[in-house]
C-alpha cells in the first residue's frame, strides 16, 4: 500500500448511529461491562477518558449504588432468560474498580450469579491499574471466581512513565507488585491489557511484559481518529497521511515476528490469534479486527446503558444511548441504531473497505479508529496502511509455516 485511504463515498454520519440498516438481525449481548466505580486514583498523561473531551464522567456518581446493581443484574438475567444463553461475561471496570477494595466487584458478581437462570456460565473479569491489588484483596476476588486483568504500558517503570497519580507519583511499584501477585496466582491472572507506544522499542515491551507472566496480551492502538491522529502519524482529512507510513504496522510486525518465532507458546497476544484465525476462515473474536457482529454494552454508575467507551474519544455523547436498566431491557439496547451499526458486519463498511483484499481481515479496525469529523464513522480505520501491513506479513508467516507443514 503507498497511501493512506481515502473517504469513501457514504452518507454523512456525525454520530455512530447514522449508519441504519433495515437487514440488520440482532445479535444477543455476551458481554457486560459494568461500572463499579466512576473515578480513577491515576493521572495518566494520555487518558482518552478523564482527559478527553467527552467529560460526562464528572455528572454520574462515584460508585454504582445497590439499585443500580439490582437493575442491573434483573436486566442480565432478563437478557440471558430471553435468548437461552450458554454463557456471558462480566466485567468490571471504572474508572478504577478496586478504589473502594474488592467488596463491590465482588457484590456486583454475586448479584449477577444470583439473578442469572441455572445453566449460563458467568465469566467474570476485573479490569485494574493494580496500584489497590493486595494479597488479601487478590485472596477475597479468587474466593468468588473472578480473574484479575491489569492495564499496563510496558514491563518495566520506563514503559510506565505517564501513569501516574494525581500528585505525579509513579504508579509502577505499586502495579509491578501486583503483577508479582498474579503471576504467584495463575488460576485468577487474566491477562495485561497494553496500548502501542511507539517512543517504546517493541521488543523491549514485549519481552518485558513476559517476564510478568501473563497467560495473555492485549495489545492496543491507541484510541484515534482522522480528527485527532495517533502519535506519529500526520493529521488531516482521510487519506492525507504521507505515503508509505505504517509505524505501528511496523511496531507490530516486529513483536508479532518474536511470538511467531518463539520454540513454545509464553502467551497468548490476542491480535495475533484473531488474524490469524481470521486468515483460516474463522469468526472474529474481538472489535480490533473481522466483522463479527459487536456483542457488548457497558452500564454506568448511575445505570445507564451505553455503548463501549472508546466511543467518548471521538467526541461528546458518542457512547450515549439514552436509555438505562431502570426503565429499558437489553433487547430495547439491540434495536439501538448505534448498536445495530456495529453489528452489520460489512454493510457497515465503505465502498474501499467492502473492496479492500483484507477487508474481511481487517474488518474495517476499530470502529472508533474510522471517525471522521463532519462525516462519521463509515471511513476505513485511520490505522489502515497499519493493518494492512500487520496483516500481510501474518499471512505471509502463515503461507510459510503451512508451506514447510505440507
Amino acid at each position: 500500500m503507498t497511501a493512506r485511504p481515502r473517504p469513501p463515498a457514504c452518507r454523512p454520519a456525525t454520530r455512530p448511529d447514522a449508519r441504519k440498516t433495515p437487514e440488520h438481525v440482532p445479535t444477543p449481548l455476551r458481554q457486560f461491562v459494568l461500572k463499579v466505580h466512576g473515578r480513577c486514583n491515576l493521572d495518566c498523561t494520555y487518558c482518552y477518558l478523564y482527559r478527553g473531551q467527552d467529560d460526562g464522567w464528572r455528572d454520574r456518581p462515584a460508585r454504582a449504588g445497590a439499585r443500580v446493581v439490582e437493575h442491573t443484574a434483573a436486566r442480565i438475567a432478563e437478557h440471558v432468560a430471553a435468548h437461552g444463553l450458554d454463557r456471558i461475561r462480566v466485567e468490571l471496570h471504572g474508572g478504577e474498580p478496586l478504589l473502594a477494595g474488592p467488596a463491590p466487584v465482588r457484590e456486583y458478581v454475586r448479584a449477577v450469579r444470583r439473578a442469572v437462570p441455572d445453566g449460563c456460565r458467568i465469566t467474570a473479569t476485573v479490569q485494574t491499574n493494580g496500584t489497590r491489588l493486595t494479597d488479601r484483596g487478590l485472596e477475597q476476588l479468587t474466593e468468588d471466581g473472578i480473574r484479575v486483568g491489569l492495564s499496563l504500558d510496558g514491563g518495566r517503570a520506563a514503559h510506565n512513565a505517564r501513569r501516574v497519580d494525581h500528585a505525579g507519583r509513579p504508579a509502577w511499584p505499586a502495579a509491578l507488585a501486583a503483577a508479582r501477585r498474579l503471576a504467584a496466582h495463575p488460576e485468577a491472572y487474566a491477562g495485561i491489557l497494553c496500548t502501542v507506544d511507539l517512543a517504546a522499542e517493541p521488543l523491549d515491551v514485549y519481552h518485558s511484559l513476559l517476564e510478568l507472566a501473563p497467560p495473555r496480551l492485549d495489545l492496543l492502538l491507541p484510541h484515534a481518529n482522522w480528527g485527532n491522529p495517533p502519535p506519529g502519524l500526520d493529521g488531516g482529512p482521510p487519506g492525507r497521511h504521507r505515503p508509505g507510513a505504517t509505524p505501528y504496522g511496523d511496531w507490530l510486525v516486529t513483536v508479532f515476528d518474536a511470538w511467531w518465532d518463539a520454540g513454545r507458546l509464553r502467551t497468548r497476544v490476542r491480535l495475533f490469534q484473531e488474524i490469524v484465525a481470521l486468515l483460516l476462515g474463522a469468526p472474529s473474536r474481538a472489535e480490533a479486527v473481522g466483522l463479527s457482529p459487536v456483542a457488548a454494552v457497558v452500564v454506568e454508575t448511575d445505570g445507564a446503558i451505553e455503548q463501549v467507551d472508546s466511543l467518548r474519544s471521538a467526541y461528546r455523547g458518542a457512547a450515549e444511548t439514552g436509555l438505562d436498566v431502570f426503565r429499558h431491557s437489553f433487547d430495547t439496547v439491540l434495536r439501538h441504531p448505534g448498536i445495530a451499526a456495529r453489528q452489520s458486519g460489512e454493510r457497515a463498511l465503505g465502498e474501499e473497505c467492502r473492496a479492500c483484499p483484507v477487508g474481511r481481515v481487517c474488518g474495517g479496525g476499530n470502529y472508533v479508529h474510522r471517525y471522521a469529523p463532519g462525516s462519521g464513522f463509515g471511513h476505513a480505520s485511520v490505522y489502515c496502511a497499519d493493518l494492512e501491513r500487520l496483516i500481510r506479513h501474518v499471512a505471509h508467516r502463515l503461507e510459510g509455516t503451512v508451506r514447510i507443514a505440507t
